[in-house]
């Protein structure tokens, strides 16, 4: 289902609970409003208003990646950049780094099933700007 984008720093600066594999509707939620947003690449459920830390982004091919409880395990090359955000009409100045480890649960067969991913680039930038999300951390 689309939900409406939140834009309420409340809630968008509240830590986000651990998910579980109940939460599979709301990935789906999150989906279905991601592809809604005309240029949108990714989005974490406090932007739907939702205090779950679930996110998802969508690759180069468009296929869309859900990730349960994401964090941040290393970065490398640390750069300064402007990147906007569908919960803040302005561009924010932040660091972000050009490589990263993400850990995160995937949901198979209705369990959690822990993984890591090393991420560079583009994918790297939108893991961290939701982890920064699930954190309650505004840009």
């Amino acid at each position: 289902m689309i939900r409406e984008l939140c834009k309420d720093d409340a809630i968008l600066s509240k830590k986000c609970q651990r998910a579980t594999p109940e939460d599979a509707p709301l990935a789906q939620d999150l989906i279905d409003t991601l592809r809604s947003v005309e240029d949108g690449a990714c989005l974490a459920a406090n932007q739907i208003g939702e205090t779950k830390a679930v996110a998802v982004y969508l690759d180069d091919n468009g296929e869309a990646h859900v990730l349960y409880n994401p964090r941040i395990m290393m970065g490398l090359n640390a750069t300064r950049t402007v990147e906007g955000c569908l919960s803040h009409d302005e561009p924010s100045k932040v660091t972000r780094y050009g490589k990263v480890k993400v850990s995160y649960d995937e949901l198979v067969d209705g369990k959690f099933v822990p993984r890591r991913r090393d991420l560079t680039g583009w994918e790297a930038q939108m893991v961290q700007h939701m982890v920064d999300h699930c954190n309650g951390k505004l840009v």
